[in-house]
């Protein structure tokens, strides 16, 4: 081997192990990779740093024994990621492994490839070492290469037949660490000495891991939110039924003595339940306007019901902006729930809009007796499922302060760029 072949094939090396050293790391901190997946993947990235060890170690090593082991330790260790992936293209497919003919197809080549693999060290048919620690391949040594090929080519058939049951991102991650690493064999005919097929499957593992975990990621996301927005549709639906009795008690008693309020009340109460039951079926964001809407339509039917006891500001000159529905509503309900005392103050409420140079901020300021996030009997459900959304669907978020002069304030901070 040329001085030249030894520094590139030493970069090689030296590349391919750091890139499972990264997919190990990446790997333990992820957080959207179920666990089955997440232990297949350190499976995955241990036996490939095995097996580019075992070809580093091979460098180094002047005994022929020892390099004949290496060699052993590199080949089983490469043959091992093949129905791995086997496992890993049935389990993103939905499939169990244990019920897919691929899964047996790959497992008998490869207890074939182990058993060649075994007879080789106890003959020259295959490839041998010389007492002077050289490596000659013998008569049969296409023999060897035979089972990983048939492999290869089930996993690429297996991927083409299942790809009605992956997604656009998992087809291509597969057929990428699939491909490379044929391309790279080819190339190896032509630059023999070269590492080419290790560089390429240790480049072609990174890709593919690094398009599932966005895949996954991306999938993560998506059931987050729809979580979020059925959990919004039931705190909808839960609406407080003694809310609407007494409001339909308030309307009765106002038809007799105020009529003209008692319609205006109905037409507050049903631009309050249309909204909330419209809420129900928005996707992503609705302008602010609409939501303010929503909650002075809740606070106009509340001021009836409590009279004198709760007051509102309303302090917005910013609306051109969106937010998820169901947002300022529920934050503003929460105050009037917690804070209305029949025999204290009356409860004041302000709604504030500013504009800074990041984000938007609504501001819903009260002087109730305050409340955190860590007291038994606060909203938690509620707040964070406001969160949950605004971060989901906004990149939003929700700060909530208890100023020493009391009272409590929640800020929503929406910012420019919600990509």
């Amino acid at each position: 081997m040329t001085e030249w072949h030894y520094i590139i094939n030493l970069t090689f090396i030296s590349s391919s192990l750091m890139l499972m050293i990264l997919g190990l790391i990446f790997t333990m901190i992820s957080r959207f990779m179920s666990r089955i997946s997440k232990r297949l993947f350190l499976a995955f990235f241990t036996i490939f740093f095995v097996y580019i060890g075992s070809i580093f170690l091979e460098q180094f090593t002047e005994k022929a024994s020892l390099t004949q082991f290496f060699i052993f330790l590199e080949s089983l260790a490469s043959s091992l990621l093949m129905p791995l992936l086997t496992i890993l293209i049935l389990r993103f497919s939905g499939k169990k492994a244990v019920k897919s003919p691929l899964f047996y197809i790959t497992g008998f080549f490869w207890i074939v490839y182990f058993i060649l693999l075994i007879i080789t060290q106890f003959t020259k048919g295959i490839y041998y070492i010389t007492p002077d620690n050289i490596y000659h391949r013998g008569p049969y040594y296409p023999v060897l290469l035979l089972p990983p090929v048939v492999i290869m080519l089930s996993n690429l058939i297996g991927v083409i037949i299942n790809r009605k049951h992956l997604t656009v991102k998992q087809f291509v991650s597969f057929l990428t660490y699939i491909l490379i690493p044929m391309i790279c064999m080819l190339l190896q005919m032509k630059f023999y000495g070269l590492y080419l097929i290790m560089m390429g499957s240790s480049l072609s593992a990174m890709i593919m891991f690094t398009i599932l975990q966005i895949d996954q990621t991306e999938k993560f996301m998506l059931q987050q939110e729809e979580n979020a927005r059925q959990q919004a549709r039931i705190l909808v639906l839960q609406m407080r039924p003694h809310f609407i009795y007494n409001t339909m008690m308030s309307i009765y008693y106002l038809c007799r003595e105020n009529p003209d309020k008692a319609q205006q009340v109905i037409l507050d109460f049903t631009t309050y339940l249309r909204k909330n039951f419209t809420a129900l079926e928005k996707e992503g964001t609705i302008p602010f306007s609409e939501e303010l809407e929503h909650t002075k339509a809740y606070l106009s039917v509340e001021s009836v019901r409590f009279e004198d006891r709760i007051q509102s500001v309303f302090d917005t000159p910013e609306t051109g902006f969106q937010l998820p529905p169901l947002t300022l509503q529920p934050i503003v309900e929460n105050a009037v729930k917690h804070g209305v005392d029949p025999e204290g103050d009356p409860l004041r409420i302000k709604i504030s809009t500013r504009k800074t140079d990041a984000h938007y901020e609504i501001l819903v300021e009260d002087n109730g007796p305050g409340f955190s996030e860590s007291d038994s009997d606060s909203p938690n459900i509620a707040l964070k499922n406001i969160k949950k959304r605004l971060s989901i669907t906004c990149r939003g978020r929700l700060k909530i302060e208890s100023p020493e002069e009391g009272g409590t304030r929640v800020a929503i901070i929406i910012p420019y760029n919600q990509a």
